[in-house]
């Protein structure tokens, strides 16, 4: 594989890093807000923390038609563009509700990164690379993560009782740094034969990722399917592609039913509730051990497989979760507490959180993989948004439902995570080492509705 594809990869992943630092800067800004707008936990749940979830949604939904119409590419340019907007909007907000419209841009570029920058660079990767490249838009998501926890914790006090517009208008300059750079990968080749025929030019991006004879057996290959698809419906929902869409809805659900977004957007209130003298501090060591997960995870994506990477994180999913929830029930020591946070994180990053967006975005055909990406992406943020809502009507201090009794979340949490490893063992298919093509001909029925 040529070192173009690979830089071509990095850049598109870069908007994982946008995603990353976006979801959870959010966290620095979490009780400053609260206090100075003095809303309640229903609302303060609603818009302030899960407005950009809302919009993530949205733009999970319909990323796949801008993908499809205007190509990968002009798309991934203009999820840069919100990303830039809503930093700068939602820093100089001057009332709650005018910083929840722009953190609901801001979740539009989310969502519509979760769809388009796994999806290209699964279509200009290799079979035996596509894992680790698709990857690196995860490498780069928990990359932003720790970035923006250790952002929030540098910016403490710059700005006095405005420290939490510092920490969300710095963003606006990885955002503007990405528009640039996406100016320069070329468009993604299945989409040039299938949405525009454009056969000449998806040859030539073909020859800077594989040796001529390969480059051309790979057109071949992807001509083939599409002409082969023809008769089959585009629509997604049709019953020819109801076992991808089942795999793409079971891998987001229990995605988000592990509890990682909850812990990620409320890291510093959950570690302040166990005691934890530094919650920010704390909040850091959360996103480093993500981070050298997430590249252990990498590492490992195409050698054991997807499926085997999903029953390893369930099993730690399943014994840290049940620590944690045992450690709140029973006021067990901080540090205890910590540490299976930390290994529950560490689960996460070597198993759900290294091939979600990989799964997704090699499940389905060419023909329907924009629409079948934003059904998987968009049943991701769905329960994200439902989750991170709910959460300060189960926990707050004063008013929640749970205030007394957050190990029941965890215990909660745990017992999808048994349901996942049964997933895993039981339903999921292996995808690695397959073409994308020849992924479509195992996956979809073959019939020509």
């Amino acid at each position: 594989m040529k070192n173009k594809a690979l830089f071509w990869a990095i850049t598109v992943a870069v908007s994982g890093f946008l995603f990353g630092f976006d979801t959870v800067v959010i966290s620095g800004a979490n009780e400053p807000i609260k206090q100075l707008w003095n809303t309640s936990p229903l609302f303060h749940g609603t818009f302030i923390m899960s407005m950009a979830l809302w919009g993530t949604v949205v733009g999970a939904l319909l990323g796949g038609i801008p993908a499809d119409k205007f190509g990968r590419r002009r798309t991934l340019f203009w999820i840069g563009v919100l990303f830039l907007v809503s930093a700068l909007g939602s820093s100089f907000a001057p009332d709650e509700y005018t910083f929840s419209f722009f953190r609901f841009i801001g979740g539009l570029g989310v969502g519509a990164s979760s769809v388009v920058a796994p999806m290209y660079i699964s279509e200009i990767s290799t079979a035996h690379n596509r894992g680790k490249l698709v990857a690196l838009y995860q490498f780069n998501i928990v990359f932003g993560i720790f970035i923006a926890f250790f952002s929030n914790m540098a910016l403490q006090g710059v700005g006095g009782a405005n420290d939490w517009r510092w920490m969300l208008g710095v963003e606006a300059i990885p955002a503007l740094i990405f528009c640039l750079m996406i100016l320069g990968v070329p468009r993604s080749p299945r989409w040039l034969m299938l949405q525009k025929g454009n056969e000449e030019e998806a040859l030539n991006v073909l020859d800077s990722v594989y040796s001529f004879d390969v480059a051309r057996t790979k057109f071949e290959e992807i001509k083939s399917e599409i002409l082969g698809s023809v008769k089959k419906t585009s629509n997604v929902f049709s019953r020819i592609y109801s076992f991808p869409l089942m795999l793409a809805f079971l891998i987001a659900f229990f995605n988000q039913l592990s509890g990682i977004n909850f812990l990620l957007y409320y890291a510093p209130e959950i570690f302040g509730r166990a005691g934890i003298e530094n919650p920010f501090l704390a909040s850091v060591y959360v996103g480093l051990a993500n981070l050298v997960f997430t590249i252990i995870g990498m590492s490992l994506i195409d050698k054991f497989g997807r499926r085997q990477l999903l029953i390893i994180g369930s099993l730690g999913y399943i014994i840290s979760l049940s620590v944690v929830a045992w450690a709140f029930k029973t006021d067990a020591s901080a540090t205890i507490l910590l540490t299976f946070i930390i290994l529950f994180v560490a689960s996460h990053a070597i198993g759900q959180g290294a091939i979600i967006w990989v799964f997704i975005s090699e499940i389905f055909p060419n023909k329907v993989r924009a629409m079948g990406n934003s059904f998987g992406c968009g049943t991701h943020w769905v329960f994200a948004a439902i989750i991170t809502l709910l959460t300060p009507v189960f926990l707050d201090e004063k008013a929640g439902i749970l205030k007394d009794d957050p190990w029941v979340i965890f215990a909660f949490f745990a017992g999808m995570m048994v349901l996942q490893l049964l997933f895993a063992v039981f339903i999921m298919p292996e995808t690695k080492g397959m073409s994308l093509e020849e992924l479509s001909k195992k996956f979809v029925k073959n019939d020509s509705q």
